[in-house]
C-alpha cells in the first residue's frame, strides 16, 4: 500500500478506482488489483492480502464480498506472475494464502470495519490534519502486522525459489519499472501533474461522487502545488527491489535452513518497514505525509454536505460487507 500503500495516503495520490470498475469483466479486477498500488513491489504484494481488501474496497460495497472472496486465488496468480511456480510449489503456495486470507478473515475484518467506523465519526465532525496522518498510521500499523504474521508463509516461498526464478521476479521487476517511469517519470510538466490528478480525482470520486468544474479547478491547483516526486518513488521502488532480491539469493546461494532463512525474512521485513524513518529518508516520507493530508483536507472543505453523505454511505456499505464477510459469509 504506498499510503495506501505504506500506509494510506499513497492509493489517493496516484490509483484509480472509479466506480464503473464493478461493471467490468473479473479479468479486469485482477488487472486492477495488480495496478492499484503504483510502488509494486514483490514483498509487500506477498504479505499485503490487505491490497486485496483495498482492491474490493475500491471496486464498490456491491462487489466487496466477491472479490475478497476470491481473493486468495488472485493473490496466487499475481504471485505465479512473478515466480512461475513449479510443480509442489503451487499447491503449497495455495494452501499458505488460503491459511492466511482464513486468518485474516477470522481476526482482521472487524478491525477494519471498526476503523472505518472511526473514520466515519471523523468525517462527520470535520476531520483535522493530524486525524488523516492517524489515520494513515493505523493503516500503516495493520500492515506490519500482516506482514508478521504472513512470515512463515514468506519464508517458505523464500526457501523454495530456484536461481531461475528469483531471475523471472528480477525481470518483472524491470519490466514493472519501465512501465513506471514512462507514466510516472518521464514527459513535461503538465503531462505529469494531470496524469497524477486524474488518478487523484478518480479516487476522490468514488468517495465523494462528482465534483463541479470548480471544485475540480480548486482541487487541481492544489494537486499541482505538491511536488512531483515520481523519480524519488522509482528510487525507493528499485531500492526494496534491489534488497528483496538480494535477501533470495541469500538464502538460495547460502542454502540456509528453516531458522536462518526466518531470521534472513525477518530482518528485511524490519528493514522495508523502518525505511520511511531512516535518517536519509524521514524528511521525504514525513513532507509526503503533510503535503498529501493536506491536499485530502482540501477535498474535504470543498466537499458539500451531499458529497459527505456519499462518503458516509460508501463507508457504512463497506462496514456492512466487512462484517458480513468477519461472520463467514
Amino acid at each position: 500500500m504506498q499510503h495506501f500503500r505504506q500506509g494510506g495516503l499513497h492509493a489517493l495520490s496516484h490509483a484509480s478506482g472509479e466506480d464503473h470498475n464493478v461493471h467490468k469483466p473479473f479479468s479486469k479486477k485482477v488487472e486492477y488489483m495488480k495496478n492499484f498500488s503504483m510502488q509494486d513491489t514483490l514483498f509487500r504484494r506477498i504479505f499485503a492480502l490487505m491490497a486485496i481488501m483495498v482492491m474490493a474496497l475500491a471496486a464498490g460495497c456491491s462487489t466487496i464480498r466477491f472479490s475478497y472472496n476470491q481473493g486468495d486465488t488472485l493473490l496466487y496468480w499475481w504471485l505465479d506472475s512473478y515466480v512461475d511456480f513449479e510443480g509442489q510449489q503451487a499447491d503449497i503456495a495455495k494452501r499458505d494464502i488460503s491459511k492466511l486470507f482464513a486468518w485474516h478473515r477470522q481476526t482482521q475484518l472487524n478491525d477494519y470495519a471498526a476503523l472505518l467506523g472511526t473514520w466515519q465519526r471523523q468525517l462527520a465532525a470535520e476531520p483535522s490534519q493530524a486525524d488523516l496522518v492517524n489515520a494513515y498510521r493505523e493503516v500503516r500499523v495493520r500492515g506490519e502486522r500482516l506482514a508478521q504474521h504472513a512470515l512463515p508463509e514468506l519464508t517458505t516461498l523464500a526457501l523454495s525459489l530456484t536461481p531461475e526464478q528469483i531471475a523471472n521476479i528480477e525481470r518483472k521487476f524491470n519490466s514493472k519499472n519501465e512501465d513506471y517511469r514512462r507514466k510516472f517519470v518521464s514527459g513535461s510538466v503538465e503531462k505529469r501533474q494531470k496524469a497524477r490528478f486524474k488518478k487523484s480525482m478518480e479516487q476522490f470520486e468514488l468517495w465523494f461522487g462528482n465534483f463541479t468544474s470548480e471544485q475540480e479547478t480548486a482541487l487541481r491547483r492544489a494537486s499541482d502545488a505538491r511536488p512531483l516526486d515520481g523519480n524519488v518513488w522509482l528510487e525507493e521502488r528499485t531500492h526494496r527491489q534491489r534488497r528483496i532480491l538480494a535477501t533470495l539469493r541469500d538464502v538460495q546461494q547460502k542454502k540456509m535452513n528453516r531458522e536462518q532463512a526466518t531470521a534472513r525474512m525477518q530482518a528485511l521485513e524490519r528493514e522495508l518497514f523502518a525505511r520511511m524513518d531512516a535518517p536519509e529518508r524521514k524528511a521525504f516520507y514525513d513532507a509526503y505525509t503533510d503535503q498529501t493530508t493536506k491536499y485530502i483536507l482540501t477535498a474535504l472543505r470543498i466537499a458539500t454536505p451531499q458529497q459527505k453523505a456519499h462518503a458516509q454511505g460508501r463507508m457504512q456499505g463497506w462496514i456492512n460487507e466487512l462484517q458480513t464477510l468477519a461472520a463467514g459469509k
